[in-house]
């Protein structure tokens, strides 16, 4: 066969996945469902006229009536993201002003306007969903630049507006670490800044990413175009708990530092001193930037090296969500995945979002073990996980890494829940 050929073969054999000699002995034991010791604040009733309220109240006073704002729409997949938006929009037209909505996701969705809005869709966001228009394009005007001269980015259309204002989930980031994460700083700076104002952001590095950010929120507070944020917060349950209106001089100060501390604690890592396999049922775009949280499994790239904060010593990922659209960034940090998972990556996409992530997309975006099936991938990750065969394995299941309320477990790990 020729050398192509035998490519071909091997690419062939990848799709549907590989099968190991796994003895017969290997078997999967019964697992319990557990509901996991987490924060549970209240959550807010009504998200829409919440939203809507919280608006009105920090923006009535804000002269905008007859001002376009672009209001920022992100890529995750937000609990109450149309009923946040609607609150948004009907909120600003109490108030005077013309809004529309813009895409404000970086380089996500394939980095084209027509993926983008495809992105949003899928979210079930719409003209129609949430009354407003939806205008998207990937092309960039430059605003203002840091004082170190870094140029920072807006979307076309918010630039063309009086004012912009992010719509997002405060919560820790799944790359850096700072006294603000993700929320409306980052949306800001890197969502709005389409492409090129991600790039610059993620390229520098994690170390840097949080300063980066600091800067280049200041720079655009300068410019007078930033209208404020509004934020949500979210509990593991996957409820709304908290919805703020900040304004301007908030975005990526004291306030917004305050969310961020608490949208921290309401993240646990799963309360287990170690974990022999971890099975996350789905990841996402939707539901981490890297597909499953390393906030949650513990398992970072850091320099290079995989920096093991006691994670657990194999992970399996059985399942991609429909919203992803093929980008699988950060499935580099599961260890194996079905041939069902392998044949949906769109590594265009994935790629592209990988070169805008910079130095951690590297490491994020390599392919795991493909097996055949879900079983397949299970027995072998008790087979590779550092135990004998004859020697009990503690094992957790969980939906994904975004909702955290309940799981399902090996016996032996019955005692270590309260």
């Amino acid at each position: 066969m020729s050398e192509s050929g035998s490519q071909t073969g091997q690419w062939s054999q990848l799709a549907r996945g590989v099968r190991l000699p796994i003895p017969g002995n290997v078997v999967v034991p019964d697992l319990h469902e557990v509901r996991l010791p987490i924060p549970l604040p209240d959550a807010v009733v009504d998200v829409e006229s919440t939203v809507r309220a919280t608006v009105v109240a920090r923006f009535a006073d804000a002269s905008i009536a007859g001002k376009t704002i672009a209001v920022g729409a992100g890529s995750r997949g937000l609990t109450a993201r149309v009923a946040t938006l609607r609150g948004v929009v009907a909120g600003l037209r109490e108030c005077g002003a013309a809004p529309f909505v813009v895409p404000a996701m970086g380089s996500h969705a394939g980095g084209t306007a027509d993926g983008q809005v495809a992105l949003l869709a899928a979210l079930g966001v719409t003209d129609e969903t949430i009354e407003c228009e939806i205008r998207s394009t990937m092309r960039t005007v430059e605003v203002a630049r840091t004082a170190e001269d870094m140029p920072l980015f807006l979307d076309e259309h918010a630039a063309g507006a009086d004012f912009f204002l992010p719509v997002n989930r405060v919560k820790p980031h799944t790359c850096f670490k700072g006294p603000i994460e993700s929320g409306c700083t980052k949306m800001a700076v890197v969502g709005f800044g389409k492409q090129p104002g991600a790039a610059q952001i993620h390229a520098c590095g994690p170390e840097r990413m949080a300063q980066r950010l600091l800067d280049g929120i200041a720079a655009l507070r300068a410019t007078g175009r930033l209208l404020g944020g509004v934020a949500t917060i979210e509990s593991c349950s996957g409820e709304v708990v908290r919805v703020e209106a900040l304004s301007a001089d908030e975005v990526g100060s004291e306030r917004e530092r305050e969310l961020t501390d608490y949208a921290r604690s309401l993240v646990p890592r799963l309360p287990f001193r170690d974990i022999d396999v971890l099975i996350v049922e789905r990841g996402g775009k939707d539901i981490s930037g890297t597909t499953i949280d390393p906030n949650v499994t513990g398992r970072f790239w850091v320099h290079g090296l995989a920096d093991f904060d006691a994670p657990p010593a194999t992970i399996v990922l059985l399942g991609v969500t429909e919203a992803s659209g093929g980008n699988v960034l950060g499935i580099g940090l599961a260890d194996f995945i079905p041939a069902s998972v392998a044949n949906l990556v769109d590594w265009e996409k994935t790629y592209l979002n990988c070169f805008t992530a910079g130095p951690s997309g590297v490491r994020r975006a390599r392919m795991p073990m493909v097996l055949a099936d879900e079983e397949e991938c299970i027995r072998t990750a008790l087979m590779m996980c550092g135990k004998a065969i004859n020697e009990p394995k503690r094992i957790v299941r969980i939906r994904s890494t975004l909702h955290l309320d309940r799981a399902w477990v090996s016996s032996n790990l019955l005692d270590e829940i309260a």
